[in-house]
Order: C-alpha cells, then sequence, then structure tokens
C-alpha cells in the first residue's frame, strides 16, 4: 500500500495536487478543514496560466533563492520550486502548514517557516542578499512590508508582488504621492506588470489585484546622510497632504511662513502645491533645505 501522504498529495486521476485549480484547492481545503480568513488578506488564486505569469514575473532562475511571503497552500510555491534552488516559503496562519507542507512535499528544495514576516529574520535566511522575494499581499501588510524588505542592507534583488490594484498605482506613479510610494522609488524601481481581475481568487476580494514588479536599485535614489530620517520627515509632511507645502514645511521645520516661502523660492518650488505633487528629486531638494547642516 502506497504511504498515505503520497495519497494525500495525488488527486482522483493520479496528478499532482494544484492548488491553483479550484477543484483540487476545494479538496485541499476540506481535507485540512481549513477555513479562510478574510481578516488576515487569504484570496488565493485559481487559474494556473495567471500564477505561472506570476511566477515568470518573479525572474527565478536555477542559482537563484527566494523568499515567498504568505505562502498560503503552496499556489506559488510549487512554480516557484520548480525553477529555483531554494525557497524559503513564510506563511503566518499555523492552520495552513499542514496543506502546505503536503503540497510542497515532491519539492527538497521547499523550507516551509511559520512565522510573521514582519518578525522573520530575513538577513538571517539570506545573508548575502540578493534574493529573490515574490508573494501575494494582503493590504494590510503592505505599508510596513517595504520598510522590513528594503530600509537596511543585505537587501533582495527584486520583488514581485501581487497587490491591491490601488496600492499598484500609488507605487508606480510618476509623482511620489504617498509615503508608500516614496519608501518604494527610494529603493526600487517599480513596473506594474498585468491587472489581475477579482474574479480569479477565491474567496473572491472585493477590488481587483495587480502585479508589481520591483527591481531594487544598487543604491537609493536619494543622496542623504540618514534614509530613516528622510523618510519621518517625509511622514511628517504627509500628514497634512491638503495642505499647501509652504505652510506646511514652516510647521514642521519651526520657521516662519515667510521664511519657508522664501526658501522655496529659491528652489522653484511653489508653496501652494500639495505634497503629492512633488518628484522624488523634489523631496530629496527639499530635505536639504529645510533640515540645517545637510546643505541647501
Amino acid at each position: 500500500m502506497a504511504p498515505r501522504n503520497r495519497r494525500l498529495r495525488r488527486d482522483f486521476a493520479g496528478a499532482p495536487i494544484d492548488p491553483a485549480r479550484a477543484g483540487d484547492l476545494e479538496q485541499l481545503l476540506r481535507r485540512h478543514r481549513i477555513t479562510l480568513q478574510r481578516r488576515l488578506g487569504q484570496n488565493f488564486l485559481v487559474d494556473p496560466a495567471l500564477r505561472d505569469a506570476v511566477v515568470d514575473a518573479s525572474g527565478a532562475a536555477l542559482d537563484d533563492d527566494v523568499l515567498e511571503i504568505g505562502a498560503g497552500v503552496g499556489t506559488l510555491t510549487v512554480g516557484l520550486a520548480a525553477r529555483c534552488r531554494r525557497v524559503v516559503a513564510v506563511e503566518f496562519d499555523r492552520a495552513l502548514i499542514p496543506a502546505l507542507r503536503e503540497v510542497v512535499s515532491a519539492h527538497g528544495n521547499v523550507e516551509v517557516v511559520q512565522a510573521d514576516i514582519l518578525r522573520f529574520d530575513v538577513a538571517g535566511a539570506f545573508p548575502a542578499g540578493g534574493e529573490l522575494v515574490a508573494g501575494n499581499i494582503p493590504y494590510n501588510l503592505t505599508g510596513a512590508l517595504i520598510p522590513k524588505l528594503l530600509d537596511s542592507p543585505p537587501r533582495p534583488r527584486r520583488l514581485s508582488l501581487v497587490v491591491q490594484k490601488e496600492v499598484a498605482e500609488r507605487w508606480t506613479a510618476s509623482t511620489a504621492a504617498s509615503l508608500a510610494t516614496i519608501a518604494v522609488q527610494v529603493f526600487a524601481e517599480a513596473r506594474m506588470l498585468m491587472t489581475i481581475p477579482a474574479s480569479t481568487f477565491t474567496p473572491r476580494p472585493r477590488v481587483d489585484s495587480a502585479l508589481v514588479v520591483l527591481d531594487v536599485r544598487a543604491a537609493p535614489a536619494v543622496d542623504v546622510p540618514d534614509l530613516g530620517r528622510f523618510l519621518r520627515f517625509v511622514g511628517a509632511i504627509f500628514q497634512f497632504r491638503r495642505k499647501q507645502l509652504g505652510g506646511t514645511l514652516a510647521r514642521v521645520a519651526g520657521i516662519s511662513s515667510a521664511q519657508a516661502a522664501s526658501r522655496l523660492e529659491e528652489l522653484g518650488v511653489d508653496g501652494a502645491r500639495r505634497p503629492q505633487t512633488l518628484t522624488l528629486p523634489e523631496w530629496e531638494t527639499i530635505y536639504r533645505a529645510f533640515n540645517p547642516g545637510l546643505g541647501r
């Protein structure tokens, strides 16, 4: 008699289980008594062609290591494992781990880790950096994830992420329309490759998603001595995103409105603009002008 785990890895036709097929996913969830949690952003892609397109976008090759965020039940994991040297598949929900292990059991290059990605020691898992990052990222994770992965070296080489379409549009905007946009664009060049309809997920989310590729820069796009201080400065300005730039900078820098207006005029920046209209080079110039000791 075949071992039980081998039987579990096969569907009724004898083919390996593929969670990107709706029928296979339904059987897998039922067998492991899993109820998907919307609060954890558990919306699984059930379109094999789109899944393969997402995996292809990672650019993974046989000598690559991959960090997968939110591995779920292995929908992307099996595709990544077939293309690369090593996959570290991180999943937060303990209830999904048995199903994930079942799906990837034929792939010896997959390391399943139950952890919160925001607490996971990425540098310990990839001490040399240069890894690829892939995943279907819940909305509530996107704001904290980019700083976690990119603020400090060693950094990954590329991120290929499925996120809400709205997030993708912000990350790839021509102007630095939010703090998240700036955090992305300081460290990476962002490209939105495709829209992924809500209808291709189960349970169906309320909005469409998009696939974004972030090619990590060899050096940050702004030349400032303290990136953390720069991003805190930007964040302070964005707290008043509906206000005109001149008044907000006066408040944040602790100077008069007249002084702020004079400095902005020297920089060729209209003080009546809003923060979300600034480009990344303009943010760097303003940061230097309004921080003593950095020069103008």
